[in-house]
């Protein structure tokens, strides 16, 4: 039987500055607007919002992906994101997606299974998106034609497979954004 784990948030700390809401321009203050969250602007989006037109396009993208209405379960795709940011080595990532993901399932058990690596104990779905995830994100030409059958056995379809590979793709990209711009720590 494998424990429970519950995983608390971390801190990201930048190493440059982030842009202070009192000084922002005006177009940093609107690349701002765009972000999904009911929360408080992040150190992480005010880091960004340096260049506020490479932050409303990188933004978009990610919105687009990972929040868009149809094709991928959103479960399935935070799978995708959990497992490229725990090859990625981005834990901060990694505790987010994986807190989500037991949030849209309502059960810690997937998150717990890949905590005490123990992958083998997935089902076949989430295996196979799993497995998928870290192999495009150590070697993206190591995906193979086996995977893609893996996934269409567990019935995925095109559109499926092309949002759970945007999914890893983005966190290819964004974990080592976030690992030169700063480090994750215990959240206080």
């Amino acid at each position: 039987m494998i424990p429970s784990v519950t995983l608390k948030p971390l801190s990201w700390t930048p190493w440059i500055a982030p842009v202070e809401l009192a000084s922002a321009t005006p177009e940093q203050l609107a690349a701002m607007q765009v972000t999904p969250s009911n929360k408080k602007v992040s150190e992480y989006v005010r880091t960004l919002a340096h260049d506020p037109e490479s932050y409303v396009a990188r933004t978009r993208l990610f919105n687009a992906i990972m929040y868009v209405d149809g094709g991928l379960d959103r479960a399935d795709r935070e799978l995708g994101a959990l497992g490229a940011s725990l090859v990625n080595g981005c834990k901060y990532c990694a505790v987010v997606h994986a807190r989500r993901h037991a949030q849209l399932r309502k059960s810690p058990a997937l998150v717990s299974t890949l905590w005490f690596d123990r992958a083998e104990e997935l089902g076949p779905r989430d295996a196979a998106i799993y497995r998928f995830a870290r192999r495009l994100s150590v070697t993206p030409s190591q995906a193979t034609a086996e995977d893609m059958a893996a996934l269409r056995a567990v019935g995925m379809d095109d559109r499926e497979i092309i949002d759970l590979i945007h999914a890893i793709a983005i966190f290819g990209w964004a974990n080592r954004l976030m690992h030169v711009l700063g480090h994750a720590g215990v959240e206080k």
